[in-house]
């Protein structure tokens, strides 16, 4: 509901804020369309705030002549003729105002505020990832997030360049979150946010204080230590609920603090066992972190699938968030095991893992000496490359402290622009190096911050790991006044990881060059036994871009016995559409009728069957082309009348395959069963593969797909499982992490498994050669299953 400039005056009048009385001009019945500090927004009735070091008196005319009613200042302007609300302290208006404005949104929604000197992005994206699998449990938008990275609040969602915003957009972001039907909002606070009052107003259903340590000192922000730890402890003063970091320093103080404030406290430790939310047992298996909680509701086992043991520390703070807000368990533990944080922790190597390189937003004293002793702790006696800058008029402090710390634990620094802002690059990097030289390291500047990770990259002539910091997934560098489009960091050392492979020779498509003109070392594989599901798109118009009939070539010409299930649902589509016969599915199934049938035969059978046929000819290949009737092959059973000839397989009788396959042919076979009436049933084509890869015994069943294997979360690549074995799968579709039409593909492997199979593959097969490099032992994009 609209305001009037009265509502306004006497809010700022209850605070205490106005300095000078009420102009006797000003028309305070009239509605205050828009609360405003940027004269470029500006519409009639606007209420302007005049705010900021850089602010100009021509802004104000413009806001005059764009039809402002009204201003609010700590000092007036005779100069221009609009009304002046006079205040004493402007900072400490806006955020009140700004709520008034937007109603009070943070009472509407679940505010989660997160403080800290490290660790608040990891947290907020744990947190969300937690209660995004609870929203959809309950089939409730996805929550926001409002933290250094990025920002989401229902209605925008961009790259953030400020950790916690200015008052104004901050509430805009939650009335936002509001009126997207949002339920909750988590978001970092940062030191400045609260000695500033930009929460100011701001209802926290949870507020979390994660650890304190030296960090944003300088003139401009926080005059000293005491400055910047009193400003984080007021977080409590807003927290429905707080929760404490028992490990951390100064706990007994932030403890005290908390208290003070009145509110239920939850507190989290790994080192205090009377803690409400207990970790212990922390350990690594394999890629994997596993940590046991005990906490007032449950004691459990999680799993993190994020590197970085540190990371038990931020899991446990937003497991004991999720226990002060009665967040279901089972939703902690899948969110946990799904979560990534763009451009933290991602760690990526080359071919031979010569080079791994770490890319991270670590940034301050902190975070680089808890990323260094895990890198230390993990990478035992590798040589130590570190990419970074420093931001511009900010954070002096880290200049010497980054300088000192990536000195003592690297054997190169390279300094480089890091948001310079409106210093010189090479003046911010000459500062911070004269720390690295005290600490007798090597180092180097190159202001461009691609090149520098490029010579960082193509310099690693011995095992070495490069720590990418301060700008993680970003991809904007901020130059003078203004934020400039880049790269991310996550970019550059994609690029030239895959330079220093060609450099190398180290590139796998080069491996597949090579080896396709020596094939006969590959005789380790004569005898064994494939059975490869083939996707039917890539006969016709896709054919030129298919690579998997090639690499059938090659594994024959080292005697490898192969066999070819394919299936081809979009040819059965296109031939009925020709037809003119009605296509209708049910739960994913063709419904098919006597029509469809003999469509479906004489798309698979006598089109794609024949056409795979006729390819491997041209590659001096005999295939031959049978359907599950011919020899008694595949006998089914129709799976569902309502589903008319769709069978269920319940036989495959290998003889006609065994027979061809001594006979050195490739069995080519379209999914076409014998019922038990004598006519077609059409079979799902991954059935039907499986079921011949368990009737021959084969050493390997390998299933082309158009996805790069199995993901945790189905909508982030960068989950992809490249090895599980059967017991991680179960548990996998157990908890719900596979879902949609992977889980029978999964459980068919399972079952392949279980019958005698040696492994079973799930290859993305749009990747070039990928069956040819996964049987070679190469990197391929998907998923390999063992017993």
């Amino acid at each position: 509901m609209a305001h009037i400039l009265k509502d306004y005056i006497a809010l700022l009048d209850r605070s205490g804020l106005l300095a000078a009385p009420i102009p006797r001009e000003i028309d305070q019945t009239a509605p205050v369309a828009l609360v405003s500090y940027d004269s470029r927004e500006v519409v009639p009735g606007t209420l302007f705030l005049c705010k900021g070091a850089h602010f100009k008196p021509e802004f104000l005319e413009m806001a005059q002549e764009r039809g402002a009613l009204a201003y609010v200042s700590q000092v007036p302007y005779p100069q221009s003729d609009l009304p002046c609300l006079q205040v004493h302290d402007m900072r400490s208006a806006i955020a009140p105002l700004a709520d008034l404005f937007y109603g009070h949104p943070s009472g509407k929604l679940k505010v989660i505020g997160l403080t800290g000197t490290k660790g608040k992005s990891s947290t907020a994206y744990y947190l969300k990832y937690i209660l995004d699998e609870y929203m959809a449990e309950r089939e409730k938008p996805e929550s926001g997030i409002i933290s250094s990275i990025d920002t989401y609040d229902g209605v925008e969602r961009f790259e953030s360049h400020l950790t916690t915003p200015e008052p104004l957009e901050l509430q805009r972001h939650f009335a936002h979150g509001v009126e997207a039907g949002m339920e909750y909002l988590t978001m970092e606070v940062s030191s400045q946010a609260l000695k500033y009052h930009r929460t100011l107003c701001t209802e926290f259903a949870a507020a979390c204080f994660l650890n304190i340590g030296l960090d944003h000192i300088s003139p401009i922000e926080h005059p000293d230590f005491e400055d910047y730890f009193s400003s984080k402890l007021k977080i409590f003063s807003q927290g429905a609920v707080n929760c404490v970091n028992l490990d951390c320093d100064y706990a007994d103080r932030v403890l005290e603090a908390a208290r003070a404030a009145g509110r239920p406290l939850f507190t989290f430790s790994q080192k205090d066992q009377e803690a409400d939310v207990y970790a212990s047992q922390v350990r690594k298996r394999g890629n994997d972190i596993l940590f046991r909680v005990r906490t007032r509701r449950y004691l459990r086992e999680f799993r993190l699938t994020m590197p970085g043991l540190f990371n038990v520390e931020n899991a446990l703070a937003a497991i004991a968030v999720c226990e002060a807000l009665n967040i279901p368990e089972r939703c902690v533990y899948v969110g946990l095991m799904k979560a990534r944080v763009p451009g933290r922790m991602e760690i990526y190597s080359n071919a031979d893992e010569t080079v791994t390189a770490i890319v991270d937003y670590a940034h301050n004293r902190m975070s680089f000496e808890t990323l260094f002793r895990s890198v230390q702790a993990e990478y035992p006696g590798r040589r130590i490359v570190t990419v970074f800058g420093c931001p511009g008029k900010k954070a002096l402090d880290r200049r010497k402290d980054l300088g000192e710390i990536s000195g003592k634990y690297s054997d190169l620094v390279v300094l480089t622009e890091e948001d310079s802002g409106e210093e010189d690059t090479l003046d911010i990097c000459r500062e911070i190096a004269s720390y690295v030289a005290g600490q007798n390291c090597e180092w180097s500047i190159e202001p461009n911050r691609g090149e520098a990770i490029r010579q960082a990259v193509l310099g690693c002539h011995v095992p070495s790991v490069l720590l990418i910091t301060g700008k993680g997934a970003e991809t904007r560098q901020k130059r003078g006044n203004e934020y400039v489009d880049t790269p991310s960091d996550v970019d550059y050392v994609q690029a030239f990881l895959r330079e220093y492979d060609v450099q190398h020779g180290l590139d796998g498509m080069e491996k597949v060059r090579n080896l396709l003109s020596i094939l006969p070392i590959l005789n380790r594989h004569e005898g064994k036994t494939v059975v490869v599901k083939y996707g039917g798109s890539a006969i016709g118009a896709e054919a030129a871009l298919d690579t998997t009939l090639q690499d059938v070539a090659a594994l024959r010409m080292v005697g490898m016995r192969v066999v070819l299930v394919h299936g081809g649902g979009k040819h059965i589509t296109a031939l009925l559409d020709k037809l003119q016969v009605p296509t209708r599915f049910e739960n994913g199934y063709r419904v098919t009728d006597e029509a469809a049938l003999e469509a479906a035969e004489m798309a698979l059978s006598a089109q794609v069957n024949k056409a795979i046929v006729r390819d491997l000819a041209r590659l001096e290949v005999s295939g031959v082309g049978i359907s599950g009737k011919d020899g008694g092959l595949i006998t089914a059973v129709v799976k569902d009348p309502a589903l008319g000839r769709v069978g269920s397989i319940t036989r495959v009788d290998p003889r006609v395959l065994t027979t061809l396959l001594d006979g050195d042919f490739v069995p080519v076979v379209s999914p076409i069963a014998l019922g038990e009436d004598g006519d077609g049933l059409n079979c799902n084509a991954d059935d039907a593969a499986r079921a011949v890869a368990e009737a021959l015994g084969a050493e390997s069943l390998v299933f082309l797909t158009d996805v790069g294997g199995i993901l945790i979360d189905s909508h982030n690549s960068k989950t992809a499982v490249d090895h599980m074995d059967v017991k991680r799968a179960e548990e996998l579709i157990d908890t719900g992490l596979i879902a949609g039409g992977m889980v029978p593909k999964v459980r068919g492997c399972v079952h392949a498994i279980r019958a005698g199979v040696g492994q079973v593959s799930i290859l993305d097969g749009r990747v070039e050669h990928s069956l040819l490099l996964h049987m070679l032992g190469q990197r391929a994009s998907g998923t390999t299953i063992t017993g």
